[in-house]
């Protein structure tokens, strides 16, 4: 019964039910919006657009996961805690610019395409997961610390076998917050000619055309809700596998 309760799998089974059928969907927009010569974006497949934002959502947020647990844990280290104020003003900073100024910035210095968008997703998707990681390991107890020097583990043996595990959870859920809000500010990076799901919702935008920005707006919210699901999954099981 619990199987059935789980919103994961039908959430997914939606996604992927409207991805490829949006095209079935024509008549119910055409009707919704009878004044519209093309009521269906048909530039891109929607499974193409999916597996797109997908792939761009995924990689930045890879980076940013990797830079941020590094900055992270660099400035909770007795040799790197006198830049903890650098990094943080650095991090915080970069989630203060709009996503569409970075891109503006980026796009003159290395093109159109994803090179530009995967530069402002994985510096907008820095903040949460610094500090969570930092949160993280500052939530660490003493007596685990000590425990783990009684033991005569080093300070790297401390960090991975104690430290990490112990603040896992914390720092998932960091990432989980940062591949959410990417996965809406994916969307903007079609302005810089990355294929996304923003693509429908920019066209749609520029040509008055609100079925367009409803197609790419409905995969948009239900990726995320997915992504959600999924993170929430992995933060039980990292709460599971830290009492263990």
């Amino acid at each position: 019964m619990t199987r059935w309760r789980d919103p994961l799998p039908w959430t997914a089974l939606a996604l992927v039910a409207l991805s490829v059928g949006m095209p079935w969907l024509k008549p119910v927009f055409a009707a919704l919006f009878p004044g519209l010569d093309r009521p269906l974006y048909e530039q891109d497949t929607f499974p193409a657009l999916v597996f797109a934002h997908v792939v761009l959502v995924g990689v930045s947020s890879g980076i940013a996961v990797v830079v941020g647990v590094a900055a992270g844990v660099a400035v909770t280290r007795p040799a790197g805690r006198e830049f903890r104020p650098l990094v943080e003003s650095v991090v915080a900073m970069g989630q203060t610019w709009p996503p569409v100024a970075v891109l503006a910035v980026a796009a003159p210095l290395t093109g159109f395409g994803e090179t530009p968008a995967l530069v402002a997703l994985t510096v907008y998707g820095l903040l949460p997961i610094v500090r969570q990681t930092i949160a993280g390991l500052e939530a660490v107890p003493a007596a685990a610390r000590e425990a783990a020097e009684g033991l005569g583990m080093d300070a790297g043996q401390r960090l991975r076998q104690v430290e990490l595990p112990l603040a896992l959870p914390v720092i998932v859920s960091g990432i989980r917050t940062s591949v959410v809000i990417n996965i809406g500010t994916a969307s903007v990076a079609s302005t810089v000619g990355a294929k996304s799901l923003g693509s429908p919702i920019i066209v749609g935008l520029s040509g008055f055309n609100t079925a367009y920005v409803i197609q790419g707006a409905l995969l948009v919210g239900l990726l995320a809700i997915v992504a959600d699901l999924v993170f929430a999954l992995l933060g039980r099981w990292a709460a599971r596998w830290r009492h263990r």
